[in-house]
């Protein structure tokens, strides 16, 4: 391949990743909100996130991004590519982290909140500065597992026109009549993002084992 197709998978790979990376983002922080409304156990809100989470959970990743983009309009919504593929990304990954982030609350040790309680703390410093950092460090592993995950079901995006690594992998063999250079290529790409990804949770965890100490 000539250096012109390098930079248009570099180009496809930096759309993957941002737009995976909103995703991601957003999902973490709306799985958490979601998990803790759940273990709230509201009437009615949990039932309802119950269901949301079982839809998004079981629905395949391009009929969500379809479903997203094709229907946006006729609610009167005219929905940018990049930002439907971001709103189906991030429904998706916010449903699978929110059950990470509700397993851990629900393994949590009930003895350590009586204990913060009966000294005096709030709950809301007790779950700030006690059970916060130690359901994270247990969901690290899930939550970035589930990254993983999304990054490599992100292609789903390309079938709305969304330029990814994958699109731009299609547009290079349609021209070069020769599939397996950038296939190979887009591959490696994929992996280098993976990887950095277990490398940034072996750090995390190493950072938060000496916190722990």
């Amino acid at each position: 391949m000539d250096s012109s197709a390098w930079g248009l998978l570099i180009q496809g790979a930096w759309t993957t990743l941002w737009i995976s990376g909103i995703s991601i983002a957003i999902g973490v922080v709306m799985g958490l909100l979601i998990a803790l409304l759940r273990v709230a156990k509201i009437p009615v809100l949990h039932q309802l996130l119950g269901v949301y989470i079982s839809l998004a959970r079981a629905t395949p990743l391009v009929t969500l991004v379809l479903f997203i983009f094709l229907t946006a309009p006729t609610m009167g919504v005219n929905l940018n590519r990049n930002v439907a593929g971001i709103i189906a990304l991030t429904l998706n990954t916010t449903a699978f982290n929110a059950e990470i982030w509700r397993s851990a609350f629900n393994n949590f040790s009930k003895e350590q909140r009586e204990a913060a309680l009966a000294i005096g703390m709030t709950p809301w410093v007790y779950f700030r500065r006690i059970m916060l950092p130690q359901i994270t460090i247990t969901s690290l592993p899930g939550l970035v597992n589930e990254m993983s995950f999304l990054i490599k079901g992100s292609p789903a995006i390309a079938v709305i026109g969304v330029v990814d690594l994958t699109r731009v992998t299609n547009r290079i063999s349609a021209v070069t009549y020769d599939p397996l250079p950038p296939i190979l290529a887009a591959a490696a790409l994929y992996m280098l993002i993976i990887s950095l990804l277990v490398w940034f949770q072996r750090v995390a965890e190493r950072k938060a084992s000496r916190l722990a100490v």
